[in-house]
């Protein structure tokens, strides 16, 4: 034991995770009551080696928004727009097919996509994507859709969720993603998410496409208007549904944009709390093997910080986000395949090209230097296709 840890007063919960001994809530919320970052991210450190060892993961992936139209007006969201608005925008399913093939070119094995709640494109707009991305190369992984908007196509469908998912499956989904988590507690979510599913509508979209044999992703929305505890009920109910289907494939904590929205936060989150929580999520989520830190809300140096706090992976290139940045984030649009491997390796962990489940494509083991140029070449490339697309 370090000599942080012998000093803290967090001794006996190190000792507790050492011992393969699950923490209880209360635990969790020493956890966040405590000041010392340092014994937080020694005990995290030690679950993270334990699920992965000394490696950290990335992904090559491009984010694609069909649309920002939506019905809904979530108070925290400054990316959806209604039809009068004159930056809407609608792609149509060329448009991004267009996309993808840039998106190959440069070797992107994951299309990310996600839109608001579309007031008129009909179902058959949504499985016609997925059909058409899959023609175009089927070793494509397409992770598609929040919980909210598989809600809203099965409305579209007049089917039930399961039904709906089924469809969407048969027509090459292979991934939901994890957004629109938000905080559980229904108070919270009032206050930051009014006329948006419930958690339990959440939690059920996802149990239900676990059910059916898929995977997914979740999220946590933090540093708003919740409490540290609402933070712990919102882990505890993510750890119960793992523990029901285990078809989470890893857990995402997003810290809140406080620009351009309608939710005033005086105190957004800071490093120290950003690393806190991907501490305590690493600790607490003892049967999810991943913990992200996503660059995008984070900055890649904080990012790169949060894999020496129980992160074990960086994300994504992810070449075109809109949502984080619409709603102030003044990260970088993408990250080079390049940049996330040096950031990896001056922690002195081996970075790991992944796959949508987290599978490795390829381990660079060793000092063989990746080549900077053609990569940040790549990328150029690419840059250039997504605009022209």
């Amino acid at each position: 034991m370090n000599i942080s840890l012998r000093q803290s007063d967090l001794r006996d919960l190190h000792e507790k995770v050492e011992a393969g001994v699950r923490i209880s809530n209360e635990d969790a919320l020493r956890l966040f009551a405590s000041k010392d970052l340092h014994a937080l991210a020694a005990i995290a450190s030690l679950v993270r080696r334990r699920k992965n060892a000394n490696r950290a993961s990335y992904i090559l992936n491009c984010y694609i928004n069909y649309s920002n139209y939506c019905i809904l007006s979530c108070q925290f969201c400054a990316f959806a727009r209604k039809k009068r608005d004159a930056d809407g925008f609608q792609l149509t399913v060329e448009e991004i097919v267009e996309k993808a093939r840039a998106a190959l070119k440069v070797g992107v094995t994951e299309l990310h996509i996600v839109g608001g709640l579309h007031p008129s494109l009909p179902f058959s707009y949504y499985t016609g994507m997925l059909r058409a991305l899959k023609a175009v190369d089927s070793r494509l992984q397409l992770k598609c859709f929040t919980a909210v908007e598989i809600l809203h196509l099965a409305w579209l469908a007049k089917k039930s969720v399961r039904d709906t998912l089924l469809e969407l499956k048969d027509a090459g989904l292979e991934s939901l993603t994890g957004g629109g988590a938000e905080i559980f507690r229904k108070d919270v979510r009032s206050q930051i998410a009014r006329g948006k599913e419930s958690g339990e509508e959440y939690l059920d979209v996802h149990r239900t496409w676990h059910q059916l044999g898929g995977r997914s992703t979740c999220t946590m929305l933090f540093g708003h208007v919740e409490s540290l505890a609402d933070r712990v009920d919102h882990l505890d109910q993510l750890r119960k549904l793992q523990d029901e289907t285990h078809g989470f494939t890893g857990f995402v904590p997003l810290p809140y944009q406080p620009e351009n929205n309608g939710i005033p936060v005086e105190h957004p989150p800071s490093g120290f709390d950003s690393l806190r929580t991907i501490a305590i999520s690493r600790i607490y989520l003892d049967n999810f093997d991943h913990i992200t830190a996503y660059w995008v809300g984070l900055g890649l140096k904080l990012a790169q910080v949060a894999l020496t706090h129980g992160a074990d992976d960086l994300h994504g290139t992810i070449l075109e986000e809109h949502i984080f940045h619409m709603a102030g984030a003044t990260t970088p649009q993408l990250h080079t395949e390049a940049e996330m491997i040096k950031a990896i390796r001056e922690t002195g962990l081996v970075p790991v090209q992944r796959n949508t489940f987290y599978q490795p494509i390829k381990i660079w083991n060793g000092a063989a230097p990746l080549d900077e140029a053609s990569t940040d070449a790549r990328s150029a490339v690419l840059e250039d296709n997504l605009a022209s697309a």
